[in-house]
């Protein structure tokens, strides 16, 4: 029997109470002896009572968030984060309509776990559904929020905004003309909260370990994945190797005894657009490929089994949300609503001589491509640069296509996946 709608909205503003015990212990036992990490449940203080999540991945899953607080993990030569180096699982509420549920705050993990590799300059990244929407580099936070929220002003609607600097009233107004679900930043400037205030239901967090977030970078922890039958698969965390400007060498590769080599080397824009990109590409759920420019991504392609078919995707959502950010920038609605046959017309042409503002872009993908015609969808739109980790055993058509388009490319010798 089907659930009455009117239930299900119910279930939706529905507080759970969970049973999940307040500490846990995950003890991992070799012949050097015992290891254990220990786990504090996570609560706030909400309208005068003691909350944890307010229910997981949806309303009739009970969840519960852990931080750790003890113990230190050590395999292999590899260790894990050091307890008490809180982020996500120790958010303190300033303003919360709600209190959170498991989406908030895997969604806000998801944006700290890209925003990390940015702390030099002002970044913004708005996660929807453990994904980005949009990710920026700016000159000033306002200016990097902009960039991320126009990059897919659609999918930015209900998100998650992660910042990497304090919230500025600027910004804080920006955010506030659109709605999101969640704010993250190590801390807000005067009269910010105030403006938050438009929206009933917003989470505002503050994380401060963001300002030591460039401490995460190389870190690892364990990913835990449970099994149907109650198993689980443990592994260490992703950790990228590409980021010095001297890692970015011209692809080259050898086909029945015959060598290859990209004609061109890459500009400093362009290893700079390649190293945004791949950082930003391992924080995407795989099969993925992303279209960056100027510190910028431009077309996100997610979680699709084929990569040729994610390239399309990527490129097809870069083609409609520059579409719906030249309409709304020029007459102030979406494209959607656009009825005007002559402005209608005019956006188009636009777009279309911007390739959907893919001419000239960086092509990222987290996985090799088996043959040419991945690469062919971008460099088709003008692509000048491709990152790709590389060995598939037709990498020479992917580097014979970059040299027909004047393009160059670039291996990083490891795989990106992330599921």
């Amino acid at each position: 029997m089907l659930t009455d709608p009117k239930s299900l909205k119910k279930m939706y503003r529905t507080i759970r109470t969970d049973s999940f015990p307040r500490k846990v212990t995950v003890t991992f036992t070799d012949d050097e002896g015992d290891q254990s990490l220990v786990y504090e449940k996570v609560e706030w203080e909400i309208a005068g009572e003691r909350r944890g999540l307010r229910y997981g991945e949806n309303p009739d899953q009970e969840a519960a968030l852990y931080r750790m607080t003890n113990g230190n993990l050590s395999l292999g030569g590899v260790e894990s984060v050091q307890y008490g180096r809180y982020l996500a699982s120790d958010a303190e509420l300033l303003l919360s309509g709600k209190h959170p549920g498991k989406i908030n705050i895997t969604d806000a993990d998801s944006a700290l776990n890209i925003l990390r590799y940015f702390t030099d300059s002002p970044c913004a990244v708005i996660v929807k559904h453990n994904n980005p929407s949009g990710v920026a580099l700016g000159d000033s936070l306002s200016d990097a929020y902009s960039r991320a929220y126009l990059a897919d002003r659609v999918a930015a609607f209900g998100g998650t905004v992660a910042f990497n600097r304090p919230v500025d009233l600027a910004t804080a107004e920006a955010v506030a003309e659109s709605y999101c679900e969640v704010v993250v930043a190590p801390g807000f400037e005067d009269g910010v909260l105030d403006s938050f205030k438009k929206w009933k239901n917003l989470r505002v967090m503050r994380i401060a370990n963001i300002d030591r977030l460039a401490g995460f970078v190389g870190e690892r922890v364990i990913d835990y994945k449970s099994l149907i039958d109650g198993g689980l698969i443990l592994q260490w965390s992703f950790v990228p190797r590409l980021m010095s400007d001297e890692d970015f060498v011209r692809a080259s590769t050898e086909y029945k005894g015959v060598s290859y080599t990209i004609d061109r080397e890459p500009t400093p824009d362009e290893i700079r657009d390649m190293r945004f990109g791949w950082l930003v590409e391992s924080g995407i759920t795989s099969n993925s490929v992303i279209y960056v420019k100027n510190g910028t991504t431009v077309g996100i392609g997610t979680g699709e089994q084929d990569r040729v078919g994610v390239a399309e995707i990527a490129r097809d959502k870069a083609y409609r949300k520059t579409e719906d950010r030249i309409s709304w920038q020029k007459f102030g609605i979406a494209f959607a609503k656009l009825d005007d046959e002559d402005r209608r017309s005019e956006v188009i042409a636009e777009t279309r001589s911007s390739h959907g503002g893919l001419a000239g872009s960086v092509m990222i993908s987290d996985a090799f491509f088996p043959f040419r015609d991945g690469v062919d969808v971008g460099l088709n739109e003008g692509v000048r640069a491709v990152l790709q980790p590389g060995g598939s055993i037709r990498d020479f058509e992917a580097v014979e296509a970059c040299n027909e388009h004047g393009a160059t490319m670039v291996f990083t010798g490891q795989r990106s996946f992330r599921h």
